[in-house]
């Protein structure tokens, strides 16, 4: 009983909101703007009046990392290995050059801007691998300060809502196939939750697309800590400056909801899961969905993110920008688009 009052209220509000976001968006115009677009709004309009509450807060928390797994391990029953390989074998050419674009320009915009280093690689992680999550991760291993942190993922955060409203549109000008946008999506757009708005907001397809792209580039944040875990060490031993060494702990890093998704594939690839089960669970996904990204911007508030300063925000801008270019341009090359 404890843990029902504990979450259901802020699960209630999520479901809510999910409803109405779902709602709205059946009346714009050849889905430009899907529900999940319009819950991420919602929600950020809401905060300041919904943070208030305490006995909200972790049933929206729950909702906004717990439920979106959930929602993505479901849709493992929607696909099938061969749409992963055929995905996989594109995504990881393009996710080459997309990671030497956000480390390596990032790095020497950083100092252009005269950033510290620890905050700089925070936006490039980020940018590069998946928003807020490579932060978290990477974050304790450089001694990164908590307003850097805040810097970071204010800075992502903040350009995913434009890419998410702006990537369907660009999709549909420039005649994407589903596996382009997905890929294109997948590899340029930074947070999981805004992979899937803005991938759904393409098509069905686009978005299972998206996501398996986006699931396979979210695997370099466990070689990134370890890099810039020796990194850290390095410079503080040429500084002179004590440093605890930090132990990296694999478990908390390695996105373990992998592993299910891909064992809901397996399942799904074996043929016994009926096709009606397959399409309920598809629906179900993509409402959990809608939920999480409810619940992302119900967490969100605008003063924080307009209080993250000038200089992290072009450094996000011009890297996002370039990420989502690179990605392009390597796609147009290999005929992928």
């Amino acid at each position: 009983m404890t843990l029902i009052k504990k979450y259901l209220p802020g699960i209630l509000i999520t479901v809510v909101l999910a409803l109405i976001s779902k709602f709205i968006s059946g009346f714009i115009p050849y889905g430009l703007i899907s529900g999940s677009v319009f819950a991420l709004l919602i929600g950020m309009l809401l905060n300041p009046f919904l943070s208030k509450h305490k006995l909200l807060g972790q049933g929206i928390q729950f909702v906004s990392k717990q439920v979106l797994r959930l929602a993505i391990i479901l849709l493992g029953f929607t696909l099938s290995f061969t749409q992963i390989f055929q995905v996989g074998k594109y995504s990881l050419i393009v996710m080459c050059f997309t990671l030497a674009t956000a480390f390596g320009c990032g790095y020497l915009l950083g100092n252009v801007l005269g950033m510290n280093w620890k905050l700089s690689s925070l936006i490039s992680a980020g940018t590069g691998i998946c928003g807020g999550s490579a932060v978290a991760a990477i974050a304790p291993v450089i001694d990164a300060e908590d307003k850097d942190i805040a810097y970071a993922i204010s800075a992502t955060f903040l350009f995913d809502i434009f890419m998410v409203i702006l990537f369907p549109i660009a999709g549909k000008y420039f005649g994407m196939s589903d596996m382009g946008y997905g890929l294109w999506a997948g590899t340029a757009v930074n947070d999981t939750s805004s992979v899937v708005a803005a991938g759904y907001a393409f098509s069905d397809a686009a978005g299972a697309y998206s996501v398996i792209v986006k699931l396979t580039r979210t695997l370099s944040i466990i070689p990134t800590v370890i890099i810039f875990s020796f990194i850290n060490e390095r410079i503080s031993v040429k500084s002179n400056t004590h440093s605890a060494r930090h132990k990296i702990n694999f478990r908390k890093i390695f996105p373990y909801f992998i592993l299910l998704f891909l064992g809901m594939v397996a399942l799904r690839s074996t043929g016994i899961v009926p096709d009606d089960t397959s399409n309920f669970m598809s629906s179900v996904s993509k409402f959990l969905m809608i939920m999480a990204l409810g619940a992302i911007g119900l967490k969100t508030n605008f003063r924080e993110v307009y209080h993250s300063g000038f200089k992290p925000m072009l450094h996000g801008f011009i890297i996002s920008a370039l990420v989502v270019i690179v990605a392009f341009a390597v796609q147009m090359v290999m005929g992928q688009l």
